[in-house]
């Protein structure tokens, strides 16, 4: 199985103009090492449910600027009606990834549903979203990178198998505040600071 922060820092290499929004957790680990905690990257630690209804609300926003949603399958358990809402809205300038190593990793290794049952990549293409992908080995990766980079009508969503195991090792910074006003300064900064 494909080791998540290795893994995770192929799919997005050349991705260093798009604006990425975490989930919580791992996500957010994987996110500041990959990006070396780049303020295009919100890592939105400690809000279960919200990483793709922001990345939505972002790409809907800002249709001129790449969004990438990065989180994990417990994390999109918890809200995954937003499937439907992205299908519906259907911006061409978002794509989620989905870590799923079948495991709650915050709250002490229970196993998801995805180690058992659900199938998200077929949720998601159920809720409406065209373009859908898994990926489990290597070549996977290679298409997945294809996909998150050609150009699209459409949202894209990706889902990442991974092994058990922590995210990267990294200590991020948990401030609300902090991290929303970095980010919003960074995604402002080319309109001159407008809200």
């Amino acid at each position: 199985m494909l080791e998540r922060t290795p893994a995770l820092a192929s799919l997005l290499a050349g991705a260093d103009d798009r604006l990425i929004v975490t989930g919580l957790g791992s996500a957010a680990n994987d996110v500041a090492h990959i990006t070396d905690f780049s303020p295009r990257a919100f890592t939105m630690d400690g809000a279960m449910g919200a990483a793709c209804p922001v990345g939505l609300g972002l790409a809907l926003a800002r249709p001129e600027r790449e969004v990438v949603v990065v989180t994990g399958d417990g994390e999109l358990l918890m809200n995954v009606g937003v499937l439907a809402t992205i299908a519906w809205q259907n911006p061409a300038n978002l794509t989620v990834i989905v870590v799923d190593n079948e495991l709650y990793g915050l709250t002490g290794g229970q196993r998801t549903a995805t180690s058992a049952v659900t199938d998200l990549v077929g949720m998601a293409g159920a809720a409406g979203i065209r373009r859908t992908l898994a990926v489990r080995d290597a070549a996977g990766l290679d298409e997945a990178r294809g996909v998150l980079h050609e150009p699209s009508r459409d949202a894209r969503f990706i889902l990442l198998k991974v092994a058990p195991g922590p995210g990267a090792p990294v200590r991020i910074d948990r401030d609300g505040n902090r991290l929303r006003n970095r980010f919003r300064a960074h995604v402002l900064g080319g309109l001159g600071g407008a809200a």
